[in-house]
This record gives structure tokens, sequence and C-alpha cells, in this order.
């Protein structure tokens, strides 16, 4: 881990990084996160039964148009020419949660890290935002980088 901070110049002043001279090189980000409800929420997701319809197919639709949306939400971050963005949800009757991974690749001079836990994030937001009526003590948490492939960087996995 460097102790420089990328985004300020050496005048503190903050910066979109040059990425001028970086290679295009097919770079992969995975990350997660996970919202945690009430039994009953679960139920209402698991059986389609959700007064607004099908949350997760909706869910996954919301958090692949945040990837896509990164750079207009962050300011700092690139857009980016996405190639791929897979997003998968999992429920956990034993936790009574569901998990999103989302999955980002493209082709470019950057990472794709903050797309896939951007996708994470709306894809949450937006289980929670069609079940808050039924559950609005849901909470979200967990949510990291899973893995990143490519760059000068290299592979990197969390622990």
């Amino acid at each position: 881990m460097t102790s420089a901070l990328t985004h300020f110049d050496t005048h503190g002043q903050a910066h979109m990084v040059d990425v001028s001279a970086k290679l295009e090189t097919h770079r992969i980000a995975r990350a997660s996160g996970v919202i945690r409800m009430m039994p009953a929420t679960l139920a209402l997701i698991e059986g389609g039964t959700a007064k607004k319809g099908d949350v997760i197919g909706v869910a996954r639709i919301a958090a692949i148009q945040a990837a896509k949306r990164t750079s207009e939400l962050i300011p700092l971050c690139h857009p980016l020419p996405i190639t791929r963005v897979t997003v998968e949800f999992e429920t956990d009757a034993a936790s009574s949660s569901v998990r999103c991974t989302a999955q980002v690749e493209t082709l470019g001079r950057t990472g794709v890290e903050m797309e896939a836990l951007t996708a994470v994030q709306i894809g949450l937001l937006t289980v929670y935002d069609m079940c808050k009526a039924a559950d609005r003590g849901m909470v979200m948490g967990e949510i990291r980088v899973l893995e990143k492939h490519g760059g000068k960087s290299g592979d990197w996995s969390a622990p």
C-alpha cells in the first residue's frame, strides 16, 4: 500500500489522476455487500409477493445501471468503457439477508473497483427501497472489494 493519495496534487488540491501513460489491460473487479432484514421481509422477496414487484430483478437492473454511471456520482472517477457487468443476489434464510455480488470488467487504463462497489451499493439500496414499506429497519453492510485483476499493480484478493 502506498502512502501517497493519488487524487491530490503536491499542493493538496483534489484532481483527477492522469492515466494517459498507463497501458490498456483487461481489468476486473468483484465486490459484495449484504442487507439484513426481518424474516417476513425475506419471505416477501423470495416469494415474489412484494407490493412493488420483482425485488431482485429490479435491483439487478439498478446495479448494472449504477456501474455504468459511477463517474457521474463520484467526482474524480474516470468515465470508463465498461465491457461487462454481472450482478448476483443470494438469499440466506439463516441470517435473514440478501447478498449482492457485482463483477465489472473493462479494457482500459484504470480499474473498475469503484464501479463494482457502486453497483453493490445501489443494488442493496434498491432492495431497501422496494421493501421499506414492510421493513424500515433493514441494515446494509459488509460492502467491500473482494478481488481485482489487471493493471500495473496486478491481482489482489481480500484476505
